[in-house]
Order: C-alpha cells, then structure tokens, then sequence
C-alpha cells in the first residue's frame, strides 16, 4: 500500500472516505475498486499491485474520516488488521481490541470518544446549549443554571407511585370510603408525568421508554371496580400501569376493604411482596419511589432500603395529627377507632427517611402567622405514657418543596368554551338535580330552578364538613331565600355504608333535613363515579350563576377547589389549609371559617346580593379564578417541577454522599422497637362469612 501511494488515492479518498462514516462490506470494496480502474487506464497498473490483492481479502472496511480500517483474511482462519490515514497516507497494524474498538465508534460517534455520553441533546442547537450551560457552571456557578443544568439530564425512566389504601382504580371507585381527590391526584400526575418524561428523553436525543407503576392493593371483592385485577394499564398512557399487591398474613389474603386506618398490621409483607413484583414488572429497580399518605410514605421508605433506591420522595396529601386537634395529647380516646399511635410513628420516620418532600402548600410545611403547619406540628409533641418528640422534623430543611398540582383540564375546562362543552349530558345533569323522584340515588328537591345553586361535592366524613354545610344553610332564611343548596357525597341508605364515620354523618344529614324542613331548596345525591359528567355538572352550575363551597374543618390542598374554579365557577373555601393559598380572598374567590357557620352565610348573602344588584360582579369573581389557576395550578408545570426536582436531589445525593446514615440507623432501631411494637395493638382486619 505504501508502494502505491499515488495510485492508491482516488481509490482511498474519492470513492471509499468520500461516502463518509460507514462500513464497507467485501463487495462494495471490489465493486469501487473496479469503477477506479476501469475509468483511468493509467490505473490498470494498480489492478497488479499488491494494493489490489489487500483488497481482494479485505472482509470489511470501517471508515471514519480520515480513516479506513480493513479486516484482512488472506486464508481462512487467519486474520489481519490494518489502518489507514488518508490524508497522511500512512498505514498502521491494528490489535484486534484496537480494531473492534475503532468499528464501535461507528455507533458511539465522534462525541463519545470526546467525553460525552447520549442524553445531550437531540440537535446541534441542544448539545451546544447543554454545553454552554455547563461552562456557566464551571466558571460562575449560580442555582438558576445549575438547576437548569441537572432538570435537562435524563435520570429517571423508571417510577414507582405508592397508594396502598382505598379503592384504586379508574371507574366506578371516587365516593367509595377511603377513596376520593388522591386518586384523581395520583392519575392525573402519571398522565403529566408519563408526557414530561417522553419529551425530556426525546429531547435529550435518548431512545428508552419510561415505566410508571402504581402500586397499591389487590381487593378480591372488589364491589364492581377493576380493584381485583393485577395489572390495568392507565387509560391515557402508553407505558404506565397500576400494579395491585394483595394484603395478606399466615391466615391468607384479605378479601374486604379495610379502614386506611386499620392497615397497619399488612404494610410490612405487602411491601415484601410489592419489592418482587415491582422487580418482575421493571426487570429492575425504581430510579424514583413516590409514596403517597401515611401508609404509602412508609411502604416507600421500606422499598427504598430494600431495593436500594437512589431517590424516595414524600407526599403527604393530609397528616391526620392536625386534621384532628390535640390528637397526640389524648390519643388513648382515639386509639381504638384511628390507631394514632402507628400513624403518628409511621409518619415521622417516613419524612425523616425521605430524600425530598413535596407539598401542595406552603402552609402545608410551616402554617401562616395563625395556624400551625402540618409538618410544623411533628416538631415536638407529646404522646403520653408512649414517647415524647423533641425534634420530630426540621422544616427548613431543604428537601421540602411545593409542587402544586392542577385540574384535567381534558375534563376541567371554562363554561364559556361552548365548543368543548358536553351537551349530551345535560339531560341526565338535569334529571340528577331536578327529577322529583326520591331514590337511592337522590333526595329532596329544588322547587324554585330559577335560583342559582350552592353546590359541594366531597366525601362524607367528619372533616370534609359537609353536613356543617347543610346546618349552616338550613339556618340562615335569607341564604335559602336567595339560592338553593346541591350536595354530592356518600350514600343515602345507612345501610350500604361500611365507614364508621360515614354511618354518622349520613344519619346526621337525614336528620337535618328534618330539623330544617329543606325540602324544595335541598338536593342531596350520592357519590358520583363519572368524572366527565361531574366537569360538566360543576359548569352546569355556573350556568345557573351557582358557586362552589368547600367547608372542611381542614383541607390539606383541595383538588375539587382547583376543579371548581378552573370550571370558571366562584368559590368559597375553608381558610384551614390549602384552599387558603389556593384563592385570593375577595379577588379570586372568598375563604371561609367552617368554625363560625354566620360568618359564612353571611358571606354568601352578600356574594348573592351583590350579584343580584351587579351581574358583573360574578363575571369578575370567576374570571380572578381562572387567572389563579393558569398562572399556578396546572399538570404541565408539576410535572416540569417534579423531575427537575428529582435530578436536583439526585446530584446533591450523589456529589455530597448524604447518606444521613445516623439519622437512617435511628430511623431503623424506632421503627423496630416501638412501630413493630405498636403494629401488634392494632386488631388485624379478617374477612367477614
């Protein structure tokens, strides 16, 4: 070759390093070789050259400009490697590693042997802007860009969302006990979820497909939901499934729902059994573990140090110690019905454990200037004769942050977008409100449909306060003289409830109804299943000029409070909790002391009367509401939040090695001395014959 130099050239540069990087398989070296040849009769004289008899052993030649380097068999079994540079036209022999190495670059590119791994951008334009990002960083650091920086590269393909109590499913299951705005909180966060991932990976010019699981429980009577299948893929994703792991002891798997607050005593095995099919669905482990309420945060934690998990993440939703006031000091008067001892305990190892925490709130983390936040309150307290905490959590610690979540807005959309509105609905909205006939499905009726309507929809329980709702309208002539009141929640038959609490407030509202004599100014319907129906119901309601009321002793968020005004209807919500950040008092909606019910009838007089006199003034109200909501309360900005928050924990992790392994080894000896201990005080839930 180093013979022929001036005759090997055309054949070398114009026709093999001419078509760029590649591989040249035998045929193609030949056919080349001929077309050169053939063209020029000066290079016949190459066609006897030894030049000629390389090629005519050559296998394969590997180019990668200014290289080619040819796999040569001269007889079988033996082989030999060269290498040439074309521009100096110099040869060198090649090792076989030397030669497999030179062949990979084809797939690992020019950028790989610079350093650089995939996931820097799909384009030119992306890789040059990740580079530029990072030398801000080297040469003048600042948490803005390095936050940029670590939200751009791909660390999590593969999440696992904790849910163990409760019916989880998609149909036929919100209103159910224990089974309400977390659900629809966790759907809706897998579908942002789920998208954000898929764009980030495209846009890092990776081609992995993300995993989302929900892992929660297996309910063999599943009382007409899909909770007794194992695996349901979520409806409006393409990668992302609901897992469902069975309760079970040495006598067997539970087959009933049980109370959130009677779980204790299964988490540990269900979070065995959740390890091994998470490992079977994923063919791996979780990059990211999300837990969810008390029960969830702590099968997280289990997972986390089971599996090996680089990232746990926290989301409360509601911490029931102050859902319930002085609940730590008198917790022997609540430990037969809630078990406040486990929850308490299993609570303040989960945030403890946790790398990061995400609230909806701020006051979730430390209160306002009145109230005391939830995760203020486990800083110190008491339980008497059990344990006292002096330093339960730190709450400017960083790993706490506030993600707030949004409305469906497929589903959650303005009343003035007629286009999108579901009309078809409208009949079985209007039989649902007005139809005279007293059923299992709805009670009393509204005589006057002229009036604007009062609506609110929640479980019923004691906290979400509706039956305080009822009371406070049934008192106040002047509210009832100017609207009619619509409540959605729990069951009307007694018979059909299987809550503790539920029971008490159902017997409670049906004797409001007789205390005030409501009928034809009160509508109350059971729990509605169709989420697409209840979007239409709420802009229904605007139609009628209505507003939404949430009047919960304590709300940790309020989902249907963001579902409401994202309709475009005026809200009035209590001032205990999320709702409190969610409005503007007066601007975007109004807060509500459910602990002063005249105050709050008060209140909605004067919305009414105002509006009566300024039909402007519910126009302004409503379009504050939506201002709200598009500026803070949406999926697509969660879910941006969520994974740039997930590669900022992971690097702080990774780089500062904080481990908190003292903290971590407390955590543990609690756990086994005093939760373990407390497990075997909680009754263990058996199957009724």
């Amino acid at each position: 070759m180093t013979a022929n130099r001036n005759l090997s050239i055309p054949v070398l540069s114009f026709k093999y390093v001419a078509k760029g990087k590649g591989i040249l398989q035998h045929h193609q070296l030949i056919d080349e070789f001929e077309n050169v040849v053939g063209e020029d009769g000066v290079m016949q004289e190459l066609k006897e050259s030894p030049f000629s008899q390389i090629l005519k052993s050559a296998q394969e030649a590997i180019v990668l400009p200014p290289f080619v380097a040819i796999a040569i068999r001269p007889r079988p079994g033996v082989w030999e490697y060269v290498r040439v540079n074309v521009y100096e036209m110099s040869v060198e022999q090649l090792s076989v590693p030397e030669y497999l190495r030179f062949k990979e670059e084809l797939v690992d590119g020019e950028l790989q042997g610079m350093g650089f791994e995939k996931g820097w951008g799909d384009t030119a334009q992306r890789v040059s802007d990740m580079v530029h990002l990072l030398l801000e960083i080297l040469q003048a650091p600042d948490p803005s860009s390095l936050e940029t920086f670590l939200g751009r590269i791909p660390m999590v393909f593969n999440v696992v969302i904790l849910s163990p109590h409760g019916y989880f499913g998609q149909a036929n299951v919100l209103g159910l006990p224990d089974t309400g705005g977390q659900v629809v909180y966790i759907l809706d966060q897998v579908r942002a979820l789920e998208n954000e991932m898929l764009l980030r990976i495209q846009n890092q010019g990776l081609d992995v497909i993300p995993k989302i699981l929900v892992v929660t429980r297996l309910i063999p009577d599943a009382k007409g939901t899909t909770c007794n299948q194992r695996l349901e893929r979520i409806s409006g994703t393409e990668h992302s499934h609901i897992l469902r792991v069975p309760f079970r002891n040495e006598k067997g798997i539970l087959r009933k729902w049980i109370s959130r607050f009677d779980v204790w005593p299964f988490l540990e095995t269900f979070s065995e059994d959740a390890a091994n099919e998470i490992a079977a669905e994923l063919q791996g482990v979780p990059d990211l573990i999300i837990g969810n309420y008390s029960d969830g945060n702590l099968v997280a934690t289990l997972l986390s140090n089971k599996l090996g998990v680089t990232q746990q993440c926290n989301i409360a939703h509601a911490l029931e110690k102050t859902k319930y006031p002085d609940s730590d000091l008198y917790w022997r008067k609540y430990e037969d019905k809630y078990h406040f001892s486990c929850q308490f305990t299993a609570d303040l190892i989960a945030m403890n454990d946790a790398d990061f925490i995400i609230t909806s709130t701020y006051q979730e983390i430390a209160g306002r200037q009145t109230h005391v936040g939830q995760y203020e309150s486990h800083t110190a307290f008491t339980l008497p004769g059990l344990y006292r905490v002096v330093h339960g959590i730190d709450v400017f610690d960083p790993k706490f942050n506030i993600v707030s979540p949004g409305a469906d807005m497929t589903i959650y959309f303005p009343y003035s977008e007629n286009q999108k509105r579901l009309t078809a609905l409208h009949g079985s909205i209007e039989e649902l409100l007005y139809d005279p006939e007293q059923n299992d499905e709805h009670i009393g009726f509204l005589s006057d449909q002229s009036k604007p309507i009062i609506f609110s929809m929640a479980r019923l329980d004691k906290v979400k306060n509706i039956t305080g709702l009822v009371e406070c309208y049934g008192k106040s002539t002047k509210l009832r003289e100017l609207v009619n009141l619509v409540v959605v929640g729990g069951y009307i038959d007694v018979n059909k409830s299987r809550d503790r609490e539920e029971v008490a407030e159902i017997e409670k509202m049906h004797g409001l109804i007789k205390q005030y004599d409501l009928h034809g100014q009160f509508r109350w319907i059971t729990a509605q299943m169709n989420r697409a129906r209840n979007g239409e119901l709420y802009r229904y309601i605007a139609d009628t000029r209505g507003a939404f009321v949430q009047p919960a002793f304590y709300e940790a968020f309020g989902l249907t409070v963001v579902e409401a005004m994202t309709c475009g209807l005026p809200t009035f919500a209590t001032c205990h909790g999320g709702p409190g950040e969610i409005i503007e008092h007066g601007v975007s909606g109004f807060h509500i002391d459910p602990y002063h019910p005249d105050q709050v009838a008060a209140l909605m007089v004067g919305f009414f009367e105002q509006c009566q006199d300024n039909a402007s003034h519910w126009d302004k109200i409503s379009d504050a509401g939506l201002k709200r909501i598009y500026e803070r309360y949406t999926w697509k900005i969660y879910s941006e939040r969520l994974l740039t928050l997930a590669g900022v924990y992971g690097f702080w992790k990774y780089v500062s090695k904080l481990e908190r392994r003292e903290t971590r080894r407390y955590l543990e000896m609690f756990y086994i001395l005093k939760y373990q201990d407390l497990v075997k005080s909680v009754p263990v839930a058996v199957d009724e014959h």
